[in-house]
């Protein structure tokens, strides 16, 4: 962003123009907000350019008739951001020489540092912000980066950071706005366009990370299988999940995996659950049965070494597995032959995890392989790596691996081993519940077995971006209930309507 501004100014549009016109675009959005002006506004200014934007708008909004006062902590620095507090001042606006009070009622615009902080808060004003936020929560407005806060990683400085109700971020979404890290500091994020030619984005596009959002699913084609495929052409899945301890998982991974709509899907399931599964899921068929452990998780070596794959263009293992005392490197030889994409969730990954290669098994595989680990999953099987920044770990695993990476969390990321990233940016987190990470498996699963059936070169990494999203739009607006189960019916009818729309274009 800081590269697009230099030359976006070094063309000819002068510093002012651009104050101004940020500035004045987010004093319009204020303004709609009527009801958290009817208290006054109290601008805290910062030394730079992120002060100067916060002087536009305090004074914008005082010659709109809100009542209007400026504080300035630190000695302004910047020649225009002295220009506009000197105008300011003219104008009649008040500025404070102590800082505000902490309880008070008015909205503060916290527009002290913007991006590229580098710095902890000095004490006073970290302690300020949290007195504020204690005494007067959701009460605060930050311009383009909460005060306090990484915009690289997210990370909040040791001293703490402003607290946001709203974050007005300006151009490009900035990376650490939508990181687990900053999620409870920026609040709603709403960004300012301000008249970046698409071309000068082209040189960026492959070394940034892409941000995903429910508008992309506008320009998102969901794959088409032939239109006189069978069943057996339009994917068939297998899956090997669920356990007499973790029964339930097993039959989310299922609901997912038919949600995709792939035509032919599998199970090998404990043994428990074959008398029930059968009339709960009667699209499944039964491949096998998985034998229980003393810790009643479930064996799985048996059967992956015995059923043939031949006829499988997908295989998902994991999801309610438990982990068993079985040696990952006597199991896994007909893994590292499957020809399908294999992904592996939850269990399969910890027991991966714990075997002697570790992630280096990975590299033997040939064909795709997609993992889909949380944080801690993540962290028991990259022991090496430092999680501290979920992007640079998800690709730094991709590409060590050559395997797709789904790190999942709030702002999930995708890592593809092209070495391109994608990341969701808006979360739900009321769907934060049990058991939509078996949904995820199961899609993920479905969908890469229609990929594989329509066409048996390389996978394109990005229509799984696609796919993530898809779940992430399903559970975020479900209009029944935040349950995976309810989730995963709602996704089967997202995807139906994806499809029917795919028909109607192709026949229009």
């Amino acid at each position: 962003m800081k590269n697009l501004e230099d030359h976006i100014l070094s063309s000819g549009l002068p510093e002012e123009a651009l104050m101004e016109k940020v500035g004045q675009s987010m004093t319009k959005w204020i303004l709609g907000k009527k009801n958290i002006l009817k208290n006054g506004v109290v601008a805290v200014v910062g030394p730079g350019h992120n002060g100067g934007d916060g002087l536009v708008i305090a004074r914008e909004l005082f010659l709109a008739g809100i009542n209007v006062f400026i504080w300035c902590p630190l000695p302004l620095k910047k020649p225009l951001t002295i220009k506009h507090f000197n105008y300011i001042k003219w104008l009649g606006v008040t500025e404070l020489q102590n800082a505000p009070d902490p309880s008070g009622n008015e909205l503060w615009i916290d527009a002290l540092f913007g991006l590229g902080q580098s710095k902890p808060l000095p004490n006073y004003l970290a302690d300020l912000f949290k007195t504020r936020e204690r005494n007067q929560p959701k009460r605060l407005l930050s311009l383009d980066i909460p005060s306090g806060i990484c915009s690289d990683s997210g990370i909040c400085f040791k001293n703490g950071a402003a607290t946001a109700s709203f974050t007005l971020t300006v151009g490009l979404f900035k990376r650490g706005l939508i990181q687990d890290y900053a999620i409870p500091y920026v609040g709603t994020l709403v960004r300012f366009d301000i008249g970046i030619p698409a071309q000068m984005l082209i040189p960026f596009k492959k070394e940034s990370t892409l941000r995903i959002s429910s508008s992309d699913l506008d320009s998102y084609k969901w794959p088409k299988p032939s239109p006189v495929a069978s069943k057996y052409a339009r994917g068939r899945v297998l899956i090997i999940a669920g356990s007499e301890k973790y029964r339930g998982a097993a039959f989310l991974t299922m609901k997912g995996a038919l949600a995709s709509g792939a035509g032919s899907i599998q199970a090998a399931l404990p043994r428990v659950l074959e008398d029930s599964f059968s009339q709960l899921l009667p699209e499944i068929v039964l491949a096998g049965s998985l034998e229980n452990s003393p810790n009643k998780s479930s064996l799985i070596g048996d059967f992956i070494n015995k059923y043939s794959f031949k006829r499988v263009d997908s295989l998902l293992i994991g999801p309610g597995l438990g982990l068993s005392e079985e040696d990952w490197e006597d199991i896994s030889m007909p893994l590292r032959a499957f020809a399908g994409l294999l992904v592996l969730d939850a269990d399969a990954l910890n027991r991966l995890g714990d075997s002697e290669r570790g992630w280096r098994w990975l590299i033997e595989r040939s064909a795709p392989t997609l993992i889909t680990p949380h944080i801690n999953e993540f962290q028991r099987l990259f022991k090496d790596i430092d999680i501290t920044d979920p992007l640079k770990a998800a690709s730094e695993a991709s590409l060590k691996t050559g395997v797709g990476i789904v790190l999942k969390g709030a702002h999930t990321v995708f890592a593809a081993p092209s070495g391109q990233l994608w990341q969701l940016g808006e979360s739900a987190p009321w769907v934060a519940r049990t058991g939509l990470g078996d949904v995820l498996a199961g899609f993920l699963a479905g969908f890469g077995s229609i990929l594989v059936a329509s066409s048996r070169k390389n996978l394109d990494w990005e229509m799984f971006a696609g796919a993530l999203l898809i779940h992430s739009e399903a559970a975020r607006t479900c209009p029944s209930a935040s349950t995976a189960s309810a989730i995963s019916a709602f996704l089967a009818e997202v995807v139906n309507k994806m499809n029917i729309n795919e028909c109607y274009e192709r026949d229009t």
